[in-house]
């Protein structure tokens, strides 16, 4: 397709569409943890529908449904995924007003999800339905493009667990996952897991500690095993993504002040670099705690890992790369093309799915996602659509 029928089609998305869906997908919340993503999805839903899009629902959990919305359905070469989830983190305090009423600051769309990441799911609708209108005039297109929205992303990832069993259909060229990265194109993230570490003491009275074996004393030694491991890891740093990393972020354990503990919970992150697995980790940990001598006489310690999602990788020549940051430019903006700290379900279509993956979408990550008066630039989502509509046509 020559550039100027990309430009037309790119030309032809209408901003006060992408700030109409988007507005309605804010206003309908999906807090998680919560499993309130049904209000949102049946917006989401409507949306398409009315855009002429192929639309199917398929239940997780009783209100807790992932959404695939396919335009050039009878296409039969390989095609475009571009994928998103319909949760958002609670609103937490510190708003200036009501996170689930939009409103407008200059250029600016406040509110819970803007950027993370009902914006970017706004500006990949818009984009399917230029290319829908494109198409409808005659324009051949040669495999389909599937939005893919799922639930429960911020928390246990049992939506693209879900989607993992049942995929859709044919194979894919790549697949853009909108999350909000100020339109820089991301062709690695590390993954993600977590683990509860449980260690069992020995209660005494505080009296005579000697009595009694501390879970609390042993989970602080485990804390140090936990920090040379990140030393270690910290030394030999991966241009791409830099190096896997520790965070304790919970602990809860004692009976009382006067009493030896007899257990202690850590509450532990770890993130992960393209092939590393979560078992493999756990694995290894628990036998760094065991040389380290903690589990003694009383004390018994277990690892095990409660969520999981892999690292992922894409050679920098691969086309959707080369084509996703080619579009941005054309469509306006600048961008970088490079690794990412946070992690998402792209680990899972790039690793499970086996299809070229890239992050790229409209909003902030850092400077906006799970923060009081989250907001995202209607230009930068404007933008983002036309960049969709650029990649999809120039890959298919």
């Amino acid at each position: 397709m020559t550039p100027q029928f990309l430009s037309s089609v790119a030309a032809s998305i209408s901003s006060s569409d992408v700030e109409a869906l988007a507005v309605a997908l804010v206003a309908a919340p999906s807090i998680n943890p919560g499993g309130t993503e049904e209000a949102a999805v049946s917006v989401l839903a409507d949306a398409c529908r009315a855009a002429g899009f192929d639309v199917a629902i398929s239940e997780v959990e009783p209100g807790r449904p992932n959404l695939v919305a396919t335009i050039n359905g009878d296409a039969t070469g390989p095609g475009l995924m571009i994928l998103g989830h319909s949760d958002v983190v609670p609103p937490g305090p510190g708003w200036s007003a009501d996170p689930f009423v939009p409103r407008r600051d200059g250029d600016l769309i406040i509110g819970r999800g803007t950027s993370d990441m009902k914006g970017g799911i706004a500006s990949a609708v818009a984009a399917m339905s230029a290319i829908k209108r494109a198409i409808d005039d005659g324009a051949t297109v040669s495999g389909p493009i599937r939005l893919v929205v799922t639930v429960d992303e911020e928390e246990h990832g049992i939506g693209i667990a879900h989607l993992l069993k049942n995929p859709p259909p044919g194979t894919y060229r790549g697949c853009i996952v909108a999350e909000p990265t100020r339109l820089d194109v991301v062709r690695g993230c590390r993954g993600a897991s977590y683990f509860q570490i449980v260690v069992t003491g020995r209660a005494a009275h505080s009296g005579r500690p000697s009595d009694g074996a501390s879970a609390i004393e042993a989970a602080a030694k485990i804390i140090g095993v936990i920090g040379d491991d990140q030393r270690e890891m910290a030394a030999n740093p991966d241009p791409l993504l830099g190096y896997g990393t520790w965070n304790v972020g919970t602990i809860q354990g004692g009976q009382g002040i006067s009493v030896v503990a007899p257990d202690c919970t850590l509450g532990v992150d770890r993130r992960l670099m393209p092939g590393e697995n979560v078992d493999d980790i756990g694995r290894a940990l628990a036998a760094r705690i065991r040389e380290a001598g903690i589990e003694s006489d009383g004390i018994a310690v277990t690892v095990t890992p409660t969520m999981y999602l892999p690292g992922f990788a894409t050679p920098e020549d691969e086309p959707i790369v080369v084509e996703t940051a080619r579009a941005v430019v054309e469509s306006g903006a600048t961008t970088s093309v490079g690794g990412w700290s946070a992690a998402c379900d792209g680990g899972w279509t790039s690793t499970a799915l086996g299809i070229p993956t890239v992050v790229m979408g409209p909003g902030d990550i850092n400077g906006q996602a799970h923060q009081p008066d989250e907001s995202v630039s209607l230009s930068e989502l404007v933008t983002a659509a036309q960049a969709y509509v650029r990649v999809a046509l120039s890959l298919l």
